[in-house]
């Protein structure tokens, strides 16, 4: 039996719930469409993955849970449910577990908000991604802005006290001035956490067909910089900490759940094409199939679903660990990090500390990132893999 938790590291479950009831043109996570028939099927499939993952690889008391899809509020509460019940069944929760889920305006109404709260879900992602209409009818959303305004209003009427929204730029049109009001309504909604993310183009995606056939063309890199400063700029002076390269919270209010991956601490993924990471060693990661067919058929045999186990060396472990905590406002600390893997991150990373010149920030024993220095993170970050 390999064991979920390494040393005192605290372990999350991630659930994919691969449904949408259409596919977003910029999208390249696994989902399936017009598959709303197979949900109760689906969640007999998860239900069994989860006893069958806990006989093999140890049951101890998850700290967070995290639905995400897709869209996981397809999913009626009472399945909801019966997915956490079989986590209590089989592995347990903490006294404070942080249950998180993704929810899409236009999918879930407010008896559904209550059955979620009733459940056990006590903080929702909600997928505004822009106030504007003009540019939700652009990313092909199936909602309108006064759908997500009265989606917060009514999260809030059905008991949730920790909200997050979602909020994209780098989109055509947009100006800094739209952007500086989508930050004064995110200050007058009261949210505890904001998640940003910028446009890009995936392969395979429509947004990428109409890219190479020369129907839209992407932002450019100093826009795409300018509107991030704007959001990070603006965000702090509403109060928000920016805390992660993507995402922003009041004070305490941080996403355990995903703070638990840039702290490279292990995770139970189940579900068609969700991903896990053991704390086995240096660590091991693996994921299950980007089919839901294939997902289904292996449960119904009685076999957990996996693919493409990795395994981690000392080094590689070393290097992750290093370039996941620099995405995060509190860096890296090098006592902790001594302790955790042996060796200082100033004497191992010595060359790439030099490399990074007045752009990694030293206070004491932590060395970070400051939100300007983040716009070029993937060229820093290359001086830290092995």
């Amino acid at each position: 039996m390999l064991c979920l938790l390494h040393g005192d590291a605290v372990a999350g479950l991630y659930i994919h719930i691969p449904f949408c009831r259409q596919k977003c043109p910029y999208c390249d996570f696994y989902s399936e469409v017009d598959r709303d028939g197979d949900l109760v099927l689906y969640v007999d499939a998860l239900c069994r993955d989860l006893e069958l993952s806990c006989a093999w690889y140890g049951a101890e008391p998850f700290s967070t849970v995290f639905f995400g899809g897709g869209t996981p509020s397809l999913l009626p509460p009472d399945q909801v449910e019966r997915i956490l019940n079989q986590v209590q069944r089989f592995y347990g929760l903490s006294a404070d577990v942080e249950v998180s889920m993704e929810v899409n305006p236009g999918t879930v109404d407010c008896q559904g908000l209550h059955g979620y709260h009733q459940a056990g879900v006590n903080r929702l992602s909600i997928g505004v991604q822009s106030f504007d209409d003009d540019q939700l009818r652009w990313l092909r959303r199936i909602h309108d802005s006064r759908q997500a305004l009265a989606l917060v209003d009514e999260a809030r009427r059905a008991g949730f006290e920790r909200l997050n929204l979602d909020l994209m730029f780098a989109l055509p049109g947009q100006s800094e001035a739209s952007m500086v009001e989508s930050c004064r309504r995110i200050a007058q909604l009261d949210v505890e956490h904001v998640a940003i993310y910028g446009l890009s183009v995936e392969p395979g995606t429509p947004l990428a067909a109409a890219e190479a056939s020369g129907r839209w063309s992407q932002s450019d890199e100093a826009d795409y910089q300018r509107h991030y400063l704007t959001l990070s700029e603006q965000l702090i002076r509403h109060g928000f900490d920016h805390y992660e390269i993507s995402n922003f919270c009041r004070p305490g209010e941080a996403c355990r759940h995903n703070l638990g991956y840039w702290q490279r601490r292990p995770y139970l993924g189940i579900g068609a094409g969700a991903h896990s990471f053991l704390g086995q060693g240096d660590g091991e990661r693996w994921h299950c199939p980007d089919d839901l067919n294939a997902y289904l058929r292996a449960l119904q045999h009685g076999q957990l679903p996996r693919q493409q186990l990795e395994t981690f060396s000392h080094g590689q472990a070393v290097s992750e660990a290093a370039y996941l905590a620099l995405r995060c406002g509190k860096g890296v600390d090098d006592q902790e990090f001594l302790l955790r893997y042996g060796v200082r991150f100033s004497s191992r990373f010595s060359d790439a500390i030099a490399a990074c010149g007045d752009a990694l920030h030293r206070c004491g024993t932590r060395y970070f990132f400051e939100p300007k220095d983040w716009l070029l993170y993937d060229f820093y970050i290359e001086k830290f893999l092995i």
